[in-house]
């Protein structure tokens, strides 16, 4: 473990960790106990009931205490349904490290407040497109669009899908990922987008979604969008694909916004339509937008643009979709705004259930957001430094889960 002045990280305790062997204690041991026979609590205790107790802990704590003996690495490694019932874990946060030979970073876990050193399985560089959903993570190799993982960070499990259909190079790729909760099968959806030739202003956009109950792709949706292209954020919710286009357009005044946001229903599948028939403009000037799934509500995290000039950021807001109408949740105080430093146009930001994270671009600095409580706290520091000035810092955020595969 190393320390960090008052701040700690310690090594992920991931599953297959070292198991520690305890003998039976003699009946004729010596001890200073005046005769009292020490007991082991847990062998009273059936399987399903250590497993209740267990099930208590924080995921970390659970993985831990699978190296407590070999009765309790067997029960933590069981059937992993078992888990199913755990009390819901807080999403972690997965910072990137800087390193040429390898990807590796620190995970951060909101409930023990502590970073863990994580070498997360199947990813390769550091600019991948990520999604992640009840405790999966989709990953698209970002030279080669076509090639699509799904894994488990926790337990180290992964898979590659089938190629995805299209070039392995696009103008503009948004990955969105969603597992159901009940029967873990899962959706991938990629939408594209690429500059019609020669026409500056029409952009050809595709949809493409992989179902893991069949394990193929199809492509229910192709469109040339006018004015508008995709980019790089998208997100399901619901069963409805909602993607961030933006204007290709110079803005005539204030009112004219340069984002926008479409919907496309999964579950009809229209062929013969318009995204932007459903479009639904944003909240106000956005230098950035990110969309996130708190809970089956589609929330959007925005760069808030100055009123004369709406490419610089001078705030971040929340806000709630309701019934195509955005409501705001909050503002990011201006002492939080400021404690980034030097605060570009766009940043990271990623969440689940109640919790958003927001990290700039240009510092390791973690701001956390209880969306229930309206709670905004700094992460502990993370162990992650700045070693040049250009140096950029990015990450996602995933829930920690031990009864799920891919």
């Amino acid at each position: 473990m190393l320390a960090m002045g008052s701040e700690e990280w310690e090594l992920y305790p991931y599953i297959g960790s070292q198991v520690m062997e305890y003998g039976p204690i003699s009946e004729d041991s010596n001890d200073d106990w005046n005769g009292d026979v020490a007991v082991s609590l847990d062998a009273a205790l059936p399987d399903d009931l250590l497993e209740k107790v267990l099930s208590f802990l924080p995921v970390a704590s659970i993985i831990r205490s699978g190296s407590v003996c070999k009765r309790w690495h067997e029960i933590v490694h069981a059937q992993r349904q078992t888990w199913s019932k755990m009390v819901p874990q807080k999403p972690w946060y997965f910072m990137f490290a800087c390193s040429e030979d390898a990807v590796s970073g620190f995970a951060y876990d909101p409930s023990l407040r502590k970073w863990y050193g994580f070498d997360f399985p199947c990813i390769e560089k550091s600019n991948w497109s990520t999604s992640s959903s009840a405790g999966l993570v989709c990953l698209m190799d970002s030279e080669n669009r076509r090639r699509i993982m799904v894994c488990n960070p926790i337990t180290k499990d992964w898979k590659r899908l089938l190629d995805a259909p299209g070039g392995k190079t696009a103008d503009y790729s948004a990955l969105a990922f969603s597992v159901d909760r009940s029967s873990h099968q899962y959706t991938v959806a990629v939408a594209r987008s690429n500059q019609v030739p020669s026409e500056y202003y029409q952009w050809e956009s595709t949809i493409h979604l992989y179902e893991s109950v069949t394990g193929s792709w199809v492509t229910p949706f192709t469109g040339v969008l006018f004015g508008w292209r995709g980019g790089d954020e998208c997100v399901i919710c619901g069963g409805i694909l909602y993607y961030l286009v933006y204007s290709t357009g110079v803005l005539v005044n204030n009112n004219e916004h340069r984002h926008c946001l479409v919907m496309y229903d999964l579950a009809a599948r229209p062929n013969h339509t318009s995204l932007m028939s459903m479009a639904i403009p944003v909240p106000c000037a956005l230098t950035c937008g990110r969309l996130m799934n708190l809970s089956e509500k589609l929330v959007l995290v925005g760069g808030i643009g100055k009123q004369d000039r709406p490419g610089i950021i001078k705030g971040i807001g929340i806000w709630e979709l309701h019934n195509k109408e955005w409501r705001e949740v909050a503002r990011m105080p201006h002492k939080f705004f400021q404690g980034f430093g030097e605060f570009d146009d766009v940043f990271a930001s990623c969440g689940a259930d109640d919790l958003i994270y927001i990290q700039s671009y240009g510092s390791p600095a973690l701001l956390t957001f209880e969306i229930n409580q309206k709670l905004w706290k700094w992460s502990v520091k993370s162990p992650v430094s700045k070693r040049f000035p250009l140096q950029l810092f990015t990450g996602f955020s995933f829930e920690p889960r031990l009864d799920i595969a891919s």
